[in-house]
């Protein structure tokens, strides 16, 4: 890993704002459900869960406490979420790895927050206890993969039309990893 950034906590953005990086919460619930009704369909069509639909809302919640489960947010000092990040370690034998989302607000990239974000699930994936933490995403994403490479992260490869969107079209997905354990 290359550059260390302090992950959680009050955070001043590239362009001025500020914004508390933390661990979601039971009270959050209601920020969560208005973070996913903002977000774009162009941003709705590519992610694994659907941001609107209230049980998903609800099953993020509930994980908050889950043993291999942990959900870092960026919460404005109004309390809107404006980031959400997940770190999920795997079972069996890649109980060693976690697999990383992150998803920022359309009004909040190109603020650096993505970069805070991303060192902050990273940071929360080691204290699981991994040792690899990877992250799927569009190859067509290519500032996400420049967030990643920047903390270290490598592309390990690319699966052809491997990812179907909510249209029913079908996209390239590129996997990157960094081991943040030796």
């Amino acid at each position: 890993m290359s550059q260390r950034i302090e992950a959680v906590g009050s955070v001043a953005l590239k362009d001025g704002r500020t914004v508390t990086i933390r661990p979601l919460m039971e009270q959050d619930r209601a920020a969560l459900s208005n973070f996913g009704l903002g977000l774009p369909k162009n941003d709705l069509l590519y992610l694994e869960d659907d941001f609107q639909n209230p049980e998903i809302i609800t099953r993020l919640i509930n994980a908050n406490a889950a043993e291999n489960w942990r959900q870092v947010v960026a919460v404005t000092d109004d309390g809107s979420i404006v980031a959400y990040s997940g770190a999920l370690r795997l079972p069996g034998w890649s109980y060693h790895v976690a697999n990383i989302r992150l998803i920022v607000d359309r009004g909040w990239r190109r603020s650096g927050l993505g970069m805070f974000m991303a060192q902050a699930i990273v940071d929360a994936a080691r204290e699981l206890g991994a040792a690899k933490v990877t992250v799927e995403m569009l190859a067509a994403l290519t500032a996400g993969q420049a967030i990643f490479s920047h903390l270290g992260f490598a592309v390990e490869g690319q699966l052809a039309r491997h990812a179907i969107d909510r249209d029913g079209n079908l996209h390239d997905i590129v996997i990157m990893s960094a081991f943040v354990r030796v």
